[in-house]
């Protein structure tokens, strides 16, 4: 019998370069800002770029700005800074609108409502968030409609839709087309992939006829041609009619979106399902449609962050949302001045950004929650 070989390592392996995370900041930087010619420039130019426009527009919203004044004469006084004082007089008109003075409780208190149930909804660690999603999508829209529109039985004054707006239209669109958008895009998505021949060229037909026209023209359409549809005395309210066109337009690019999920995934997990004895149903709600949602979370949020930002173009129908509610701010003689404007919109797209951002980083959260699922 022969011996068996035998192998002794005489000299250690090199060692690997250190993870990006364990590099102090100079080797970060050297290798992320100064690897070539080319990217140390561009580094430069950037740099003293925001060297030159970062600290004047520090000053111009800190330390030159106005914070408090009773009108806009110190603020014209004083063009170089921002006239953050006129926020602070318009801020209960651009968060209510015209909504009654005395009523606004109301408002702070649907929202709040709204806020805690969504908190409890989206917080992964959350105890029993089945009740959430129940209670925010079945009894709170009813109980939010009965406090904002208000009811005779509960003694609440009824507050028209046409006294709405500023920053509570602009949410309220949002959410409405959020939570219905995406349900209804996931139908037409499967039906666009559906064996049934009549149902695939609805799907088709509804898909492609909604993204070939813009979305000012499925607003106009919703305001004007919704209530022909309708029965006499059936007439909707005049809030109603855009949050349908949002919904029935954005509904069509999250199909597709959808769709892209469901295309992405392996034949492999349909005949799996299959094999389980699965029905469609079943083989949709627990198998295929978790991973291809799952799939797809940038491009529907992507899809959530432009509806968000197209509920500026409710003003066009006759709402006062949140831009529109700065736009009419504007018009106060008391408060006119040169930098008014540009204060006001500054604002407003600190406002934007903020929601915009916390969706965005909310994505990114999940996104990286359900990858380390993967990986286990």
């Amino acid at each position: 019998m022969t011996d068996a070989l035998a192998f002794v390592r005489e000299i250690s392996e090199p060692e690997d370069p250190p993870p990006t995370l364990s590099r102090d900041a100079l080797e970060w930087a050297r290798v992320n800002l100064f690897s070539s010619i080319a990217s140390s420039l561009t580094t430069l130019v950037f740099v003293a770029l925001a060297l030159w426009l970062i600290p004047p527009l520090i000053a111009w919203a800190t330390t030159s700005a106005v914070w408090s004044a009773p009108d806009g004469a110190l603020c014209r006084a004083r063009q170089d800074g921002a006239c953050w004082a006129f926020i602070a007089a318009k801020l209960d008109y651009l968060r209510f609108g015209s909504y009654p003075i005395t009523e606004r409780w109301r408002v702070d208190l649907t929202m709040g409502i709204g806020a805690v149930l969504l908190a409890w909804l989206l917080w992964p660690g959350a105890p029993r968030r089945g009740l959430a999603a129940l209670a925010f999508f079945a009894p709170f829209p009813i109980a939010a409609f009965m406090l904002l529109h208000g009811s005779t039985t509960l003694g609440l004054p009824v507050v028209d839709t046409q006294l709405w707006g500023g920053l509570m239209v602009t949410l309220i669109t949002a959410a409405v087309a959020i939570v219905f958008s995406l349900p209804l895009g996931v139908l037409l998505a499967l039906g666009r992939r559906s064996q049934l021949p009549a149902v695939r060229f609805a799907s088709v037909t509804y898909i492609e006829f909604v993204r070939g026209v813009p979305f000012i023209t499925v607003l106009f359409m919703a305001n004007t041609m919704l209530p022909l549809f309708l029965p006499d005395g059936w007439t909707p309210d005049r809030f109603l009619r855009p949050l349908v066109g949002i919904v029935l337009f954005s509904a069509a690019y999250m199909a597709e979106e959808v769709r892209g999920g469901l295309q992405a995934l392996g034949r492999g997990q349909y005949e799996a399902a299959m094999a389980l004895g699965l029905k469609y149903p079943l083989m949709m709600g627990l198998i295929i449609l978790p991973q291809a949602l799952t799939l797809v979370i940038p491009g529907i949020v992507n899809n959530l962050v432009g509806l968000f930002m197209d509920t500026t173009l409710v003003s066009i129908v006759g709402m006062t949302d949140f831009l529109d509610a700065m736009n009419n701010a504007f018009k106060d003689p008391v408060w006119s001045g040169p930098t008014i404007a540009e204060t006001g919109y500054a604002f407003a797209a600190m406002v934007y950004f903020a929601f915009c951002y916390g969706m965005a980083r909310y994505s990114a959260y999940v996104e990286t929650t359900l990858r380390k699922g993967r990986r286990r």
